[in-house]
């Protein structure tokens, strides 16, 4: 046929492939949402553009974009793709509709996620998607819905895997269960459910939980002798924690030298626990041999490793040591990153030397690294020692601030807002008192009823009145004490 007759006879699909072409994305649909930045705003906008755009994409394609945000924990712009692509006609497996649940849990909620699951079909009901509300409700620590959806899924006959029997290890071992643990580690070997990694190092610490020291070599033991998991150092890791919380430095050290064993790929999260659970042993010199290895198995050493260092050496009180790690890391840092600075500003501030941690704050501040809440929490403790109160409730301030500026919300903690209410009690201080409440009322709505109670008291005692205190007390649906609530009477006469 000549070239001539075969354009006239399939030119009209040579278009029509090229018209179909440009319905699809000319680029891959993760880079296409995660430019920018890959900040949850940019996300957002960016999947909001495709999605007016109508282009098309190719499932395997949205399933690769769908496990990049997950991991990038992009949740809500992952359930809106996810929906997205349901609503034009994208076939669900049952794997998917796991995922779509466990994205559900993330960006709406268990009762969300509970909802679409009971709306599945029964034949999508099987073990992957039974998985993910049962990963939720023990995450949330939600026993009695965990326990009873797992008595569900053995009832059903379910192909349950150590997923599933981990989830329930997990929930008792974080609901301060561990006595329930080896049960469950029984039931699986009479299920002759294999045990991972993961069952093994949650087993070692409900041994030590109850203080089975001898338990906890008993599983190591067993998990040498089982030929299909593999020793990884985060084992030896956990061992030697457990050595070390149990004062047998000696035994822990020993977990730490098979840990390096261990670390044959040079992870770089291994080299950081060896530094610090070295530093929990005393063994500075460990932990600088093992600081050198971690800088010859990396070209660049990285900003959390440096974080890491200096806060070993802060806690092993060398504080010479910890400058000179600073400066080095000044060095050759590309930026300053300010949690290495507070890691310092935390050193100078524990060795009493605040003059040399507020000139690190400033020569911080003129670096581009500006002060977070953090810097401003450790300030704070500072001057609560040294009873300074109004540099204290300045720098909640400050901390308050710094939080709303990156986005987050910080908050000082119950017993800094006990001791400082604390202290205008005793000083009868009316306005010290108004104006950090007024500051705490930046970072909530709510003042909290120990806050007005405390309020209420320092009125009586200064023997003030204020009728705004019942009106903040009612609309906070605050319930005083008896003796609250007779001071507010008195308090509330004008």
């Amino acid at each position: 046929m000549s070239s001539s007759l075969f354009i006239q006879r399939f030119g009209k699909t040579k278009s029509l492939t090229k018209r179909s072409t440009k319905k699809y994305l000319e680029e891959a649909l993760y880079r296409r949402l995660l430019k920018d930045g890959g900040s949850d705003v940019n996300v957002k906008q960016n999947l909001n553009q495709f999605i007016k755009s109508r282009k098309k994409a190719y499932k395997w394609e949205v399933d690769h974009t769908l496990k990049i945000l997950r991991n990038r924990k992009h949740y809500a712009p992952a359930l809106k793709l996810s929906e997205t692509m349901a609503e034009r006609g994208m076939n669900k497996t049952v794997s998917d509709q796991a995922v779509h649940i466990d994205l559900i849990a993330k960006a709406r909620g268990i009762n969300a996620a509970e909802a679409y699951f009971v709306d599945l079909p029964e034949q999508s009901k099987t073990h992957f998607t039974y998985g993910p509300l049962l990963n939720h409700y023990c995450k949330e620590l939600m026993t009695d819905k965990a326990e009873s959806m797992f008595e569900k899924m053995k009832e059903l006959n379910l192909n349950l895997t150590s997923v599933h029997y981990n989830c329930m290890l997990t929930l008792y071992e974080k609901s301060g269960q561990p006595e329930k643990i080896p049960e469950i580690i029984m039931e699986m070997k009479s299920a002759e459910v294999k045990l991972d990694t993961l069952t093994y190092n949650i087993w070692m610490r409900a041994c030590s939980a109850m203080n089975d020291i001898s338990g906890v070599e008993r599983v190591i033991n067993e998990l040498k002798r089982d030929d299909e998991v593999p020793e990884d150092w985060t084992t030896y890791s956990n061992l030697a924690s457990i050595y070390i919380d149990s004062g047998l430095t000696n035994k822990a050290e020993n977990a730490l030298k098979d840990l390096e064993k261990k670390n044959s790929h040079k992870d770089l999260s291994a080299f950081q626990h060896l530094i610090t659970l070295y530093g929990k042993t005393g063994n500075l010199v460990e932990v600088y041999r093992v600081w050198r290895s971690l800088k010859l198995a990396f070209k660049k050493t990285a900003n959390i490793s440096y974080l890491n260092m200096i806060q070993v050496l802060v806690k092993l009180n060398d504080l010479p040591g910890a400058e000179k790690c600073f400066r080095e890391w000044v060095s050759v840092c590309s930026s300053y990153d300010i949690r290495i600075v507070n890691a310092l500003i935390g050193g100078y501030i524990k060795a009493n030397l605040f003059e040399k941690a507020n000139e690190l704050k400033e020569l911080s501040r003129k670096n581009g690294a500006k002060p977070n809440a953090k810097t401003w929490e450790i300030f704070l403790n500072y001057y609560l020692e040294k009873g300074d109160v109004k540099s204290a409730v300045n720098c909640i301030d400050n901390a308050i601030s710094a939080g709303k500026g990156k986005g987050e919300k910080w908050v000082p903690g119950t017993a800094v807002v006990k001791k400082l209410m604390a202290l205008f009690v005793g000083g009868n201080d009316v306005n010290g008192a108004e104006e950090f409440v007024e500051i705490l009322y930046k970072a909530d709505d709510n003042a909290g009823g120990e806050v007005l109670e405390s309020l209420i008291r320092i009125y009586a005692a200064a023997g003030k009145t204020s009728p705004m205190l019942r009106r903040r007390v009612k609309m906070e649906n605050i319930e005083l004490s008896d003796e609250g609530k007779a001071l507010l009477e008195t308090i509330s006469v004008v």
